[in-house]
């Protein structure tokens, strides 16, 4: 019986079109008893069709009796656990098989990682542990928005079977056929490629604004900062109905969306339809947890509603919300953790939050019980940052509650830092003695809640990154993940008091927390003075505590969506189009007005010549110091005085300019071809490899 799947994948080839270059290199590379290369890295910028062009690819291996093996990073630990974890589950492997030893046994192995940006902790174990025990004929294709870490090009092993490529914008042509393909009118198509650049995403949604509205004709957007952000605002104009708007609204808000979520949000009898119809959107991503949206569109789509109807906005925050709270308290361990990250997620855009948490950074780096092997790097780290007598306070804490440690490792089984939990409770006689920290703190415990039996009360004694001591917001949101779990699964959890250095950076975030300073508990240690923030959890328990977050971390600006400060998304041209910009930007080299509506100032070889914001002032100076890179060598100086005398000290005419030196007109028109297609070798060897 035919699937879903097959329909789905079906339905995407068909709207595939491009990358003719990117698919023979593949091809070639699975026909071959052994592949020129092993590992294939693709980058470029969001909604450049990376993902898409990964499915292409899964299907092209499957087609060539190859195992194609898809993982996406956003859906998984970044630590060689969890890593290999997603790839036992992707397997589908027994219990009790090592998915090493499988896919080591798999000649014929395609493994597709998407997002690779957020494995960059995983990168050196990938390279130097994992990947060379695969087999020699296995390929693996990585795609992601950075180029490779250097180490992929230095080494003289990965060096020759690795293979680079940047993802450019579809080319005209590829983008007529698609546009086409999709139904978008043949009179309506060099409009939408005018005002796109062949960008894949913003393709995508004028097809979708097409299929929404048939009767939509005359395409009158003009050449937009952002086109992506404009597109959008006019998709949501076009929603079909209600319910499929308020689903979007959902999706947009939620860390990611399941038909579960769509039922509590919009009742069990709309959440099929609604979640088949988000699933088809060009902008909604699938991965094993639900639906995302692409990060750019859920931007656009969250303020779009958060200026548009700010009691909706409301709603739809307190609807989410609820539904994880409920999955915090109804799941354990890992489905738990994910619950728990969701709501961490809520607080993104909350600007007493803000400073203190790196929410792309979710992801990176995993919790894990310390082991009697991490003490020494622990012990290290305390020393370095804090001294000689929190060393002795960690070692007697590692003997007496070495459960109370939890580390926080990156790639290799690097530890990026860690943090101490004491249970109260348990302290003795000798602990006080040892720990200076104890008396103030036992004593406001005292007073301030007298524990009764039964009742715990959990000391957050200490917690770092190991190069940026307490100001690292990766480090934090680690040590939040841990602190909210422990408020959820502790029995009979009475009061929590956090130790924090910095504590007048960090006092107005506590405060909002409704976890106020303790001054009566504070301390100070090898010359550190320490704040103690404080939770009364038997005047305020944890659900009643959620109740009154919920509220605070709607607290915003709000503002109108096009005075948002945002920064205009760089575009990444096809070759044919740039090199066409860079003509263009010559013949306006004096004209600052057009060279404001050029390309090439999102470009990536502009944006990297400025440290702000690129101008066109930033285009005349690259486009200069592109002319003045042919005085290099004498062949290449006449070349500098066509290019100089026909458009940074123009004459008047180009045949004047073919008599000021002394040329046939035909010599000097040949002549300025050469130098303007060695001007844009110049310019395309930075947009695609940097700055050297």
């Amino acid at each position: 019986m035919a699937r879903l799947r097959d329909r789905l994948a079906t339905i995407r080839r068909s709207r595939f079109v491009g990358r003719i270059t990117e698919l023979e290199l593949f091809r070639v590379a699975l026909s071959r008893e052994v592949p020129d290369f092993t590992v294939l890295h693709i980058y470029g910028p969001g909604g450049m069709g990376k993902t898409t062009l990964l499915r292409e690819y899964a299907q092209l291996a499957a087609e060539a009796g190859c195992i194609p093996v898809t993982l996406d990073a956003r859906h998984l630990d970044a630590s060689p656990g969890g890593f290999l974890a997603a790839l036992h589950t992707a397997l589908n492997l027994p219990p009790e098989q090592a998915p090493l030893d499988a896919a080591a046994t798999m000649s014929d192995l395609v493994l597709l990682i998407d997002t690779y940006e957020l494995l960059a902790p995983l990168d050196s174990w990938l390279r130097d542990l994992f990947l060379p025990q695969l087999p020699e004929r296995a390929l693996v294709v990585m795609a992601g928005r950075q180029q490779p870490a250097v180490a992929w090009r230095a080494d003289d092993g990965w060096g020759a079977l690795t293979r680079i490529i940047s993802l450019r914008n579809l080319r005209p042509d590829e983008s007529a056929a698609y546009l086409i393909g999709q139904g978008v009118p043949a009179e309506e198509v060099d409009r939408v490629l005018d005002v796109t650049y062949g960008h894949p995403l913003a393709l995508s949604l004028v097809a979708d604004l097409f299929r929404q509205n048939a009767a939509l004709r005359a395409f009158d957007l003009q050449r937009a900062p952002d086109i992506v952000r404009t597109l959008l605002e006019r998709f949501i104009v076009e929603v079909p109905n209600p319910i499929f708007r308020q689903a979007l609204e959902v999706c947009a808000h939620a860390f990611t969306t399941d038909e579960s979520l769509l039922a509590h949000c919009l009742g069990a009898e709309h959440s099929y339809a609604a979640f088949q119809w988000l699933r088809n959107l060009s902008f909604i991503e699938q991965g094993p947890f639900g639906l995302s949206p692409h990060d750019l569109a859920r931007k656009v789509l969250e303020a779009d509603l958060r200026w548009r109807n700010l009691p909706r906005f409301r709603e739809v925050h307190f609807q989410v919300r609820t539904y994880i709270i409920q999955r915090i308290m109804a799941t354990t361990g890992l489905a738990q953790q994910a619950a728990i990250f969701a709501l961490l997620f809520l607080h993104r855009n909350n600007p007493f939050m803000r400073p203190f948490y790196e929410w792309q950074a979710f992801g990176q780096l995993y919790i894990d019980a310390a082991q009697p092997a991490d003490e020494l790097i622990i012990e290290q780290m305390v020393l370095r940052h804090q001294g000689e007598t929190t060393l002795a306070i960690t070692r007697h804490w590692f003997a007496r509650q070495p459960q109370g440690f939890f580390v926080f490792r990156a790639a290799g089984n690097t530890i990026a830092g860690f943090c101490h939990v004491v249970e109260l409770g348990q302290v003795t006689e000798e602990d006080i003695a040892v720990d200076p920290a104890l008396a103030p703190v036992l004593s406001h415990v005292q007073s301030a809640v007298a524990p009764r039996l039964g009742e715990a009360v959990i000391f957050f004694r200490n917690w770092m990154d190991a190069e940026a001591y307490q100001l690292s917001p990766v480090i934090f949101n680690m040590a939040a993940m841990v602190s909210v779990r422990i408020f959820f699964n502790m029995p009979h959890l009475a009061y929590t008091l956090i130790a924090q250095a910095f504590s007048e950076r960090y006092a107005d975030m506590f405060e909002y927390l409704r976890m106020p300073a303790a001054p009566d508990a504070a301390f100070t240690m090898d010359g550190q003075r320490f704040g103690v923030f404080v939770h009364n959890w038997r005047a305020e328990p944890v659900l009643a505590w959620m109740e009154v977050m919920g509220e605070r971390e709607l607290l915003d600006e709000i503002v109108a969506l096009e005075t948002l400060p945002h920064t205009p998304q760089p575009v990444a041209l096809s070759e044919p189009e740039f090199a066409e910009a860079v003509r263009q930007a010559l013949r306006d080299v004096h004209r600052p007005d057009l060279l404001a509506q050029n390309p090439l100032l999102r470009s990536r070889c502009v944006r990297d010549s400025a440290d702000q914001e690129p101008t066109p002032a930033t285009l005349q100076a690259l486009l200069r110091e592109g002319a003045e890179a042919l005085t290099a060598t004498p062949k290449l100086q006449k070349l500098h005085k066509v290019l100089w005398h026909t458009f940074f000290e123009p004459a008047p005419t180009q045949e004047a300019a073919a008599e000021l030196l002394d040329l046939p007109f035909s010599t000097y028109r040949y002549q300025l071809g050469k130098a303007v297609e060695q001007v844009t070798r110049w310019l395309w060897q930075r947009e695609v490899y940097g700055r050297e």
